[in-house]
């Protein structure tokens, strides 16, 4: 009997095979030994069956060395296939709470030294950023009852990042800084920056980035160790979500 024969390999359970066929055909996933008894013409196990449309997707019972054969076994004619594994989902993204990491909020201090205000929140960012989510991430966190700073923190080329975001840090409770193609486009170091969110001694995180527009695998070539930190992410998560967390982090901490 002539056969079309896929060695799938060591497959995990789960993995989805997927066959294209030019015409009807007969489609048997099977293991090691249904394939073997299969082309000695024994009797045999098998996934599948006629697949009279095309593609056709079996999922891997079990974990182990499968094979797919394709024949025209009671059938008229003749069919060209291709055999594929389609690419597993990854896994379900499980993001830390931010009342895991505790350095993300500071105590007031008894007095600031130039007697200026402080706040719950001051929001790090490009200027070309205030339209698409800062005005509506600040204002969400007002009507949550927060005190908010972020104009005087809108970053332009030729500024200090460090000393901005250091007098920030001195007078507010939670420091953000949104990360986005803008951000990055200023030409600070993804070490100068790295070591802002990060406490270099302690490894404590003192600041909670806000990817904006940018994917994480555009964080990791920025930096792989910046996108190993707690973050949220607009794609991910509403503005109202990420104040709503925001504000509820704050108010946890007296």
């Amino acid at each position: 009997m002539q056969f079309i024969h896929n060695d799938l390999g060591q497959r995990k359970r789960g993995e989805i095979v997927e066959v294209t066929l030019t015409s009807g055909a007969n489609v048997r996933l099977m293991d090691s030994s249904n394939f073997s008894n299969y082309k000695n013409g024994r009797q045999h196990r098998y996934y599948g069956g006629l697949a009279k449309q095309s593609p056709i997707r079996l999922q891997i019972p079990n974990s182990g060395h499968w094979h797919v054969a394709i024949d025209m076994q009671g059938l008229v004619g003749s069919t060209r296939a291709s055999v594929r594994m389609l690419p597993m989902p990854l896994p379900e993204i499980r993001e830390a709470p931010l009342s895991s990491v505790r350095s993300l909020v500071r105590e007031p201090p008894p007095q600031l030294t130039d007697g200026a205000e402080f706040h719950d929140v001051f929001i790090s960012h490009a200027s070309e950023d205030k339209d698409s989510i800062v005005r509506a991430l600040a204002n969400e966190l007002v009507a949550l009852g927060l005190n908010v700073w972020y104009d005087e923190f809108s970053l332009r080329i030729g500024d200090s990042l460090r000393q901005k975001i250091d007098r920030g840090l001195a007078a507010s409770r939670v420091g953000l800084v949104i990360l986005s193609p803008s951000f990055i486009a200023k030409g600070w170091t993804n070490y100068e920056l790295d070591g802002i969110v990060t406490r270099t001694i302690s490894g404590e995180q003192i600041l909670l980035p806000i990817w904006h527009n940018i994917t994480k695998q555009q964080v990791i070539d920025f930096s792989p160790s910046l996108a190993d930190k707690v973050a949220r992410s607009t794609a991910t998560h509403t503005v109202e979500e990420i104040a709503s967390e925001i504000a509820d982090l704050i108010k946890s901490r007296p």
